[in-house]
């Protein structure tokens, strides 16, 4: 990665904000040492994003200030989008470069009355990229550790090494499938991400709004079963 790369993607921007006091506080409780290596580093924001920050997708923000990282460090709840958005900014702030990445997958942890929301089995994804021993990695601090025990799968884990990327299901029964990678950006693409949650997924959002439809808690959902 050449000077002038490393510098444009380990700086703040609008939505990676993490110069602001809410960032900085979660990467303080989150790591033990910023002077301690990238990939332990990496590892550390991993796990604070994936467990500390609780995956709801109801009633979600996403406005661009919902999207900004500095306001999923505020409510600690958010899903795809608003937790790759943060943990892309915690990274940065501790120079690791990191892009983030969005696509289209199937079998997404969700309830029946949730992909009935989404419309089908197919959804919009985000996630994120970071660099580490000079190649880039992906990573998915999305589900909540607690939530896929209440969905009967695996939490997804992450070494600094190999890519965190096809959730599993428990007991082998497979892995989360990738049909569409539509790229890899240096901040959230607002306008992109929110034409495809609206073409995609119009049911799911509040209206015109720019919130998901509110009334449930996918926690209390995981009751009815999982659809795969």
């Amino acid at each position: 990665m050449t000077p002038d790369l490393h510098d444009r993607l380990t700086q703040p921007t609008e939505f990676l904000d993490y110069e602001t006091d809410a960032v900085q506080a979660f990467i303080d409780h989150a790591v033990k040492d910023r002077a301690a290596d990238r990939r332990t580093l990496a590892i550390e924001l991993y796990y604070a994003v994936r467990d500390e920050v609780f995956y709801e997708v109801y009633g979600a923000d996403l406005s661009p200030t919902g999207l900004k990282a500095s306001h999923t460090a505020t409510t600690k709840s958010g899903f795809c989008l608003h937790k790759s958005a943060l943990y892309a900014a915690a990274v940065r702030a501790l120079g690791i470069p990191s892009r983030l990445v969005y696509g289209d997958v199937r079998n997404h942890l969700a309830s029946p009355r949730l992909i009935e929301h989404i419309g089908g089995d197919v959804f919009f994804h985000g996630l994120t990229q970071v660099h580490l021993d000079g190649r880039w990695i992906k990573a998915t601090p999305v589900f909540n550790k607690i939530l896929c025990k209440l969905y009967g799968m695996e939490a997804l884990e992450f070494d600094g090494l190999t890519d965190s990327l096809y959730h599993p299901y428990a007991e082998g029964a497979g892995s989360m499938e990738f049909l569409t990678d539509h790229g890899a950006f240096d901040d959230v693409p607002y306008d992109f991400v929110i034409d495809a949650m609206r073409s995609r997924h119009p049911r799911f959002l509040s209206g015109p709004g720019t919130s998901t439809v509110a009334g449930g808690r996918l926690a209390d959902e995981a009751k009815q079963g999982v659809r795969r």
